[in-house]
């Protein structure tokens, strides 16, 4: 695909670069033995831009860029408001839930449902994480990035992809398997410039090319003026899409069960904010994160939108041979995800296309690390150290963390080439996703802000909320699946007040957290950023109605 020895120099040298400064941040200081709290919290010593750029650098992989890419292609911007209503998300997870989860100095989510709730719900939820970051999002990470490099440096046909699996895992394992949450968080500070940087040279060099005349303002004309329906944020019932992102619903519905869940309670994306140096200084990395969030759909959906124009060849369109070939799943449909990876190795000239696989590889590789990352640290401290080595010493659990990291990363190395060939990945992990993370969304919202929750309440809830989700997508009420997981979570709570009030003799739990206004008191950088961030969302979501 063209790739030129400057390219391949480019890409080893940022594989070399990085796995190098992994190490580096992380070694050992003299006299001073790594211990659990330096290699789960890293030390509890992040600044906010460091917290801010890990928030993205884990959350933006070959989900966003190859998923969200061909969603774009698909659907259009609407599937932007996954990032732009997450940056709301981080601003109120900041605001309200932070400030008890680092009160508490937790290493793990599932410890605060032992705190909170009981150790065998904490054990039930703690296994449930564990294979759902193993077998969904470790799995599908390396997948959809062996999938994106064997389209832009192979052939296509997946002659690569296992190579391209083999060589994202080691290059995540060389240095977060030793380094631990140092080494992925200040590693994630480069990786998350090299994306944004990437990405938004694929958008510019995309639009630049998808008329004859060439011009990046140009192009986007022309793209808005061609494909004006995709520049909608709310669909219209009509639209065949509507079933996936449901019109108004998105806004004030299953959308926020979605990023509440994720970016509140999911390990790999908080636990870099509890290794904060302080509170504060926590909520200003959320709060840059926000900021970032802003910009994603720039880099990520826009070059899907770019190449629904080049493939439909509407009049003005610059003439693209072999377009319909490359977009061909080989069973008359259309293969959405190609269309990232196709942008690249079609049109980023040689001596930059290094420079964006490198991109492409930090946005996997981030995400990969910090999966591995927190799987060990569930594993280590809610499983092995209560269960397993209760006099386990700080060397066993650092040990303990770097094998399970190993093991973790094995099986999804073995699960991901069966995957196959799914449309719309990106939708595909959300969808079913959602039929568990509105019972557990369910339970930590009432854990935290409802004293009368009672244990025995939450383990009925979050089992009965799998039974409500399946019920609800089998039934005769033809339901879109985020409206499913909208009326699930209002159900569990519904059934988790109703266990609590009746089996429950006293006025509150004992085990319920008491919230103090003063807990909830915010830094004016915060609050100004809250703010600004807002103001911005309604202006966009007022322009792209």
């Amino acid at each position: 695909m063209n790739f030129s020895v400057v390219d391949y120099g480019v890409f080893f040298g940022y594989i070399i670069f990085i796995v190098g400064l992994g190490l580096w941040v992380s070694r050992e200081k003299k006299g001073h033995e790594k211990d659990s709290k330096d290699y789960f919290l890293a030390g509890k010593s992040l600044p906010w831009w460091a917290i801010g750029a890990s928030l993205i650098a884990a959350n933006i992989s070959a989900e966003q860029f190859i998923g969200m890419s061909g969603s774009g292609f698909a659907i259009g911007l609407a599937i932007a408001s996954y990032e732009w209503m997450a940056a709301i998300t981080l601003i109120i997870v900041g605001k309200f839930f932070l400030p008890i989860f680092i009160e508490k100095k937790l290493y793990t989510i599932p410890e605060f449902i032992e705190q909170r709730f009981s150790e065998n719900l904490k054990t039930i939820l703690a296994v449930f994480w564990i294979a759902l970051f193993i077998f969904v999002n470790l799995t599908s990470v390396l997948f959809l990035g062996g999938k994106a490099i064997d389209t832009i440096i192979g052939t296509g046909d997946g002659g690569i992809i296992i190579w391209a699996i083999l060589g994202l895992a080691f290059i995540a394992a060389a240095y977060s398997l030793y380094g631990g949450l140092s080494a992925v968080a200040w590693t994630d500070v480069v990786q998350v410039a090299l994306l944004v940087i990437g990405g938004l040279i694929t958008s510019v060099i995309a639009l630049n090319s998808v008329t004859p005349e060439g011009g990046v303002f140009h192009g986007l004309s022309h793209v808005f003026n061609t494909a004006g329906d995709k520049f909608h944020m709310i669909l219209s019932r009509d639209n065949p899409e509507y079933f996936n992102l449901p019109g108004i619903a998105v806004l004030i519905g299953g959308m926020w069960v979605a990023n509440l869940y994720y970016w509140g309670f999911n390990q790999y994306i908080i636990q870099r904010t509890l290794a904060a140096k302080s509170l504060r200084e926590a909520q200003r990395g959320i709060a840059f994160a926000a900021f970032l969030k802003l910009i994603i759909p720039l880099i990520v959906v826009i070059p899907g939108i770019v190449a629904f124009v080049m493939y439909t060849q509407p009049e003005g369109t610059a003439a693209i041979s072999g377009v319909h070939e490359a977009f061909s799943n080989g069973e008359g449909g259309i293969n959405y995800d190609k269309a990232y990876p196709w942008l690249i190795s079609v049109f980023i000239p040689v001596g930059l296309k290094g420079l964006v696989l490198a991109a492409l590889t930090a946005a996997i590789v981030s995400s990969l690390a910090s999966m591995l990352n927190s799987t060990s640290t569930i594993f280590t401290m809610d499983i092995y150290k209560p269960y397993i080595n209760k006099q386990a010493t700080e060397k066993n659990l650092v040990t303990t963390g770097r094998i399970t990291a190993f093991v973790a990363l094995l099986i999804a190395i073995l699960m991901a080439p069966i995957m196959g060939n799914i449309p719309q990945m990106f939708q595909y992990i959300q969808e079913y996703t959602g039929l568990v993370s509105p019972g557990i969304l369910a339970v930590f919202l009432m854990g935290l802000f409802w004293k009368k929750t009672t244990n025995k309440a939450a383990i009925v809830g979050v089992l009965s909320s799998i039974v409500v989700a399946l019920l609800l997508k089998t039934a005769v009420v033809d339901l879109p699946w985020m409206d499913q997981m909208f009326y699930t979570m209002l159900i569990t709570m519904v059934i988790i007040a109703g266990v609590s009030m009746t089996t429950s003799e006293e006025p509150d739990d004992p085990k319920g957290i008491d919230l103090t206004a003063s807990l909830f008191k915010t830094g004016p950088v915060f609050n100004i950023s809250a703010y600004a961030v807002m103001t911005i969302l309604v202006v966009l979501y007022a322009v792209f109605w």
